[in-house]
């Protein structure tokens, strides 16, 4: 009997996990989580596109405080909403999710 006859009997090809569309699961958001992550997304982005309405200002500095605010709350939810809801969170790892 020859090696190779041995080798085809008892090695079996490893099954490829299957994908998901690009790479999306929502796991990691259940319940109340997801709709409150998606709901400050939006928000966030509607006082992004309020604060671009506004001409005229006789004081600005609060509005670029508020316009810094919401922009980056937007941008903060997205990314949460990235890792949390794709592959991503079980490529770093929980540890190191939770760390940052």
């Amino acid at each position: 009997m020859e090696n190779g006859a041995v080798y085809n009997e008892t090695t079996e090809p490893q099954a490829k996990p299957p994908r998901r569309p690009l790479g999306c699961t929502l796991r990691h958001l259940r319940g109340w989580r997801l709709p409150t992550k998606a709901s400050q997304a939006i928000l966030s982005l509607l006082a992004v596109i309020f604060e671009e309405i506004v001409e005229d200002c006789i004081k600005c500095g609060g509005l670029y405080f508020f316009e810094f605010i919401s922009c980056s709350a937007f941008l903060l939810s997205l990314l949460i909403l990235c890792v949390y809801c794709t592959d991503v969170y079980e490529t770093f790892g929980e540890d190191k999710v939770q760390r940052v």
